[in-house]
């Protein structure tokens, strides 16, 4: 796989921002705080994107930082991200992760994956996620995007998004690592969709193996 040319075809139809909490609707990519996208990226969980944003803006609006939604009454928190879904269970994660980053890291969300990954509630997708977006640091944050598309371009052949990211983090240069989440995500929304991708649409046909061993022999 040639990934500079497919980071390269990849951003000429997908270069805009597509971080947790990010507005759907707005192509413009605005700053965020390393705890706002840790949180973002919490409450982003089994939900869709604009009620990720929804429910982000209303709690940033009210609790902008670890240790005003450490000291925020847990009531007033499951109402503001209620637009999330699972609203019972993410605000007191959320709530749990500000006390920690205040009493622990003096309200500074710690830039290091162990120590992301050692708050409760934050997986390998989230902690890479604030890596990438939160410090603009190289890591690989693989979600149901990255993992179907990886597989269906052939570069790998896995069963989980954490052995996606192993393989990803093998064979693609680390210059590459900080683009692929969000021009994946947003190729994978809007073109290989889980269901009937669009490969007619596709700028990656000639180097996909689903392409090739599938659609082609569907469509003959």
């Amino acid at each position: 796989m040639n990934f500079g040319e497919m980071i390269d075809r990849l951003k000429e139809e997908f270069d805009v921002g597509a971080f947790p909490g990010k507005n759907p609707d707005d192509d413009e990519t605005p700053d965020r705080s390393p705890f706002e996208v840790l949180i973002s990226t919490v409450l982003s969980q089994r939900t869709k994107d604009v009620n990720t944003h929804k429910a982000s803006q209303a709690l940033f609006s009210s609790y902008p930082n670890p240790k005003a939604l450490a000291e925020a009454p847990l009531e007033h928190v499951k109402e503001l991200i209620k637009p999330s879904g699972f609203y019972n269970v993410k605000a007191e994660r959320v709530k749990n992760i500000a006390k920690r980053i205040h009493e622990e890291y003096d309200d500074e969300v710690p830039n290091n994956l162990d120590e992301l990954l050692d708050l409760k509630g934050v997986g390998r997708k989230t902690a890479n996620c604030v890596l990438v977006y939160g410090f603009g640091e190289p890591a690989v944050p693989v979600d149901t995007h990255v993992h179907r598309i990886s597989n269906r371009l052939g570069i790998a052949d896995t069963n989980d998004p954490e052995e996606t990211e192993k393989v990803l983090e093998e064979k693609m240069p680390k210059r590459y690592w900080i683009e692929i989440n969000r021009l994946m995500v947003v190729f994978g929304k809007n073109i290989c969709k889980p269901r009937q991708p669009e490969c007619e649409r596709c700028p990656l046909t000639d180097m996909c193996k689903y392409y090739e061993e599938v659609y082609l022999d569907e469509n003959r």
